[in-house]
């Protein structure tokens, strides 16, 4: 098997849930005793976060290149990082590297394509959103693009940043996502992306009328897919 290199901590709560999804995958497909061959860098997420809502993004991609250079001299064969807003700043990481990046909006654009849909709902951070950076990714793979309103937005943005990435699953903040959910379908959206990779801590596919795609697990699979060699 090849080695990933992880680039974790935003928030390790998700990052916690790649670790998990990557070796039940590689158990499952391989068997026996086999797991996968892990690097993992986690950042402390309060600094980045501070750099996010103060618009230090040149900072962090140099920040995050180098940690993808890091984990590639220790022997990782391909890169994931484990968050979606951050891959904003993939361009700037993948520019630095000499193997492949596993992107998280490319995994799940395929994924959602695989099963025909074509008018997507979007969760996430108000980055993520709210930017082209992630919207512009799947609209390259010829998906129609719906976001929530605008205070449906800070809503969910709220609930990640706040409860979420500090491990706290509130039985309000679900029944928020789900009306969030459900003004989505009303609106046309025939599938629904989990699009912060710790909402799939928050709702699923009970808590919809469509079919979810949770980043968090299509983008471990892929990684573990890649690891084995498939």
């Amino acid at each position: 098997m090849q080695t990933i290199g992880l680039i974790g901590g935003m928030s390790w709560e998700s990052t916690a849930l790649y670790y998990k999804l990557i070796n039940e995958r590689v158990r499952d497909r391989m068997g026996k005793l086999h797991s996968a061959p892990l690097l993992m860098y986690s950042y402390d997420f309060q600094g980045i976060k501070e750099m996010q809502y103060a618009g230090r993004w040149t900072e962090a991609a140099a920040s995050l290149a180098e940690v993808a250079k890091l984990l590639e001299s220790a022997g990782a064969r391909a890169i994931v990082l484990c968050t979606n807003t951050m891959h904003k700043l993939a361009p700037d990481i993948i520019a630095k590297m000499t193997i492949p990046f596993i992107h998280i909006g490319d995994a799940t654009a395929r994924r959602i394509r695989a099963k025909g849909y074509r008018r997507v709902g979007l969760l996430g951070t108000i980055f993520t959103m709210e930017e082209d950076f992630y919207i512009d990714r799947l609209r390259a793979h010829d998906l129609d693009v719906l976001i929530p309103s605008a205070g449906e937005r800070a809503d969910v943005n709220r609930i990640i940043y706040d409860e979420l990435c500090l491990g706290i699953v509130a039985d309000a903040s679900r029944r928020r996502y789900q009306e969030v959910m459900a003004a989505l379908v009303a609106r046309g959206a025939d599938c629904i992306i989990l699009g912060c990779t710790e909402i799939t801590m928050l709702v699923g596919a009970a808590d919809t009328s469509v079919e979810t795609f949770d980043t968090t697990a299509i983008h471990a699979e892929t990684a573990a897919d890649f690891a084995i060699g498939s």
